[in-house]
């Protein structure tokens, strides 16, 4: 009732939806697997997607400020990060008013995250952090960053360390907002630092961690980033199957056409099997097992879903899916980034693959 009819004017204007989310932060979706400690509600993975996959359905927008605060922001200082980083960093963030995001990507570096070329140079009782990060969504409203920088280049990727830091330090800037294909609402842009001092404690882990910090954590947004399109599925798939229901050709809704029919079993079952992908790997993240594969299986699975159901669903609304009054333009553009960020579909085949190998002994 909140995000659904606002879906369509934002991503007009390019609006950030600031009260939408405050809302979203009042019922406890802004930080959904911190614990009361901190200011959350202390809730599982399988309850953040399926809360995640019902916002985006109202607004991919939503669903990927939600998503990247939550997994990307959220989530790396909640695992590794010690109790005072959790009360500075995590307990301001949990309630809709601030929210954050993770620089990882580099304008020369995107799938490769283990060649970093923003720095990090220990300076005694501070560091002084160099560097450029490339499309970071939430870029604009964000109050503090997770940024990975290379403390140690002899070292490759066991030399790039994590650390947090607050958007208001004296050198941090940003880029032009990114005039996006879809997710419209939510900014993207570079996150640029130019000698920016942090105190020593604002390291996340400890040196050289950085690497598997950001490998953990993407393995987590994966769930996220795959809850959005589903969500973003569903959204094609509800406007789909009601316009089938109330357009009428050759005497009858076309619902009763048997290619219509055919096209809505396919979306259907697809949208199925994806959920299910979702939820194994959520439950295992839950139940504190190995979910790398299944979080990779489930973000490729529900991207390349979402893609399809926005496709299948302009075919069947015809020349009215082609046109901005009706959504399933927007979800086909919304659709297009969820096979890209957080890992390319091509990297989740990569993963996937490699993870069989493993089990294989090979």
């Amino acid at each position: 009732n909140e995000l659904w009819p606002i879906a369509g004017q934002i991503d007009k204007t390019c609006d950030y939806p600031e009260q939408q989310i405050k809302t979203m932060g009042e019922l406890g979706l802004m930080g959904m697997e911190i614990e009361e400690e901190y200011g959350g509600p202390g809730l599982d993975s399988l309850a953040y997607a399926v809360a995640c996959t019902e916002i985006s359905r109202g607004c991919a927008s939503a669903g990927v400020i939600m998503s990247a605060h939550n997994s990307l922001y959220l989530g790396p200082i909640h695992k590794f990060g010690n109790h005072t980083q959790k009360e500075a960093h995590i307990s301001p963030f949990v309630d809709g008013n601030v929210i954050g995001c993770f620089g990882l990507s580099e304008p020369g570096n995107g799938s490769d995250a283990g060649a970093a070329s923003t720095t990090a140079r220990d300076e005694g009782d501070h560091w002084v952090i160099n560097g450029t990060k490339a499309w970071i969504t939430n870029a604009h409203q964000a109050k503090g960053i997770v940024v990975f920088a290379t403390t140690d280049k002899s070292m490759k990727h066991k030399g790039i360390s994590s650390f947090i830091i607050p958007m208001d330090t004296p050198g941090v800037s940003l880029g032009k907002k990114e005039d996006k294909l879809g997710i419209r609402a939510s900014s993207t842009s570079n996150v640029i630092m130019e000698d920016v001092k942090i105190p020593k404690e604002n390291m996340l882990g400890k040196p050289g961690m950085g690497f598997k910090i950001a490998m953990m954590t993407l393995d987590s947004g994966r769930i996220g980033i795959a809850a959005q399109a589903l969500g973003i599925a569903k959204n094609a798939f509800d406007t789909a199957v009601d316009y089938s229901s109330k357009r009428n050709s050759f005497g009858a809704p076309i619902s009763k056409l048997q290619m219509i029919q055919s096209k809505i079993a396919d979306m259907a079952l697809r949208i199925e099997m994806s959920e299910l992908m979702m939820y194994k790997a959520a439950a295992l993240k839950d139940a504190g097992k190995a979910y790398t594969k299944e979080a990779a299986m489930a973000k490729l699975a529900c991207s390349e879903t979402a893609t399809y159901v926005a496709h299948q669903s302009i075919q069947v609304l015809g020349g009215m899916g082609y046109v901005s009054d009706m959504p399933v333009e927007r979800n086909y553009r919304d659709a297009r980034i969820t096979e890209i960020y957080e890992g390319t579909s091509e990297i989740q085949r990569l993963v996937i693959a490699g993870n069989v190998m493993k089990e294989y002994g090979l």
